[in-house]
């Protein structure tokens, strides 16, 4: 059953707003632009700085970049910010990500001023994975609502092997012990739902996939990202779905809490 407006507005609220660069930039580290270029170049080769900030009477005015260094002093290699790769501290993660679609790193503004730096690296921090592993358990909550309303009392089995239905049961029988009260649809591991919606033409058709074998590769890619992320695993090989998440974040926000695929609007899965 849907949950009401103001519930799924304070969830979306969570998921937009809730996280944002600031819990993951990092300071951008500086120098006066008078420093030596031989200094500050052995300082980012040993500390694997790829850019470094610029200052002139003490603000950080732009940048040097490791490939960019040549002789003199750091002044005389900076560039300045360009605005295209600034962002506030309070841009919400979604945001964040397809900006760094096309660009390595962005700068970050602290109170007017350039006090941060975010690269891809820093989506593998704490903040980042506990929104993704959020977006990803609506997803699959999703699915298991759609799965049961087109597919009562356990119609959904006939999609599956005996194989995996017996372990199903098996785990069913293990949390009834632990007097968890769960169905056997509970039970399932999110690439049986997959393969339900693969190969029940009339679910397959309230998604936006064409074809049984994107539905199994998308699927594939959402279970990937869920177990890297429950085990602490690098998520940089799951990037494009990171992406995806993020470009479709107000749907499975919004798609989690309620059944409008089944009224005929055909979102992302």
């Amino acid at each position: 059953m849907p949950l009401n407006p103001s519930r799924v507005h304070s969830l979306k609220k969570v998921f937009q707003e809730g996280f944002v660069v600031h819990d993951i930039a990092e300071p951008l580290i500086s120098f006066d632009g008078w420093s030596p270029v031989d200094r500050v170049r052995d300082f980012m080769v040993a500390g694997k700085y790829e850019v470094l900030g610029i200052r002139r009477e003490g603000l950080v005015e732009g940048i040097v970049e490791l490939d960019a260094l040549e002789d003199g002093i750091c002044q005389d290699c900076m560039r300045p910010f360009e605005p295209e790769l600034v962002i506030s501290e309070s841009t919400p993660l979604a945001d964040v990500v397809l900006r760094l679609k096309n660009q390595r790193y962005l700068f970050v503004s602290i109170l007017g001023r350039i006090g941060g730096i975010v690269s891809r690296s820093d989506l593998e921090k704490p903040p980042v994975r506990m929104w993704l592993f959020g977006m990803v358990t609506l997803i699959e909550m999703r699915f298991s609502r759609m799965i049961d309303k087109l597919c009562p009392d356990g119609t959904w089995r006939q999609f599956l092997s005996d194989g995996r239905i017996n372990k199903a049961e098996d785990l069913l029988a293990e949390r009834r012990r632990r007097n968890q009260k769960l169905g056997l649809l509970d039970c399932l591991q999110f690439s049986d739902k997959g393969q339900i919606f693969a190969r029940n033409s009339e679910l397959r058709d309230l998604t936006q996939f064409k074809s049984r074998k994107q539905i199994e590769d998308a699927f594939k890619g959402v279970e990937r990202l869920r177990n890297n992320l429950a085990h602490a695993q690098d998520i940089h090989s799951d990037w494009d779905m990171i992406v995806l998440l993020a470009e479709n974040l107000e749907r499975v926000v919004e798609g989690s809490q309620g059944f409008r695929e089944l009224e005929g609007k055909k979102e992302w899965n």
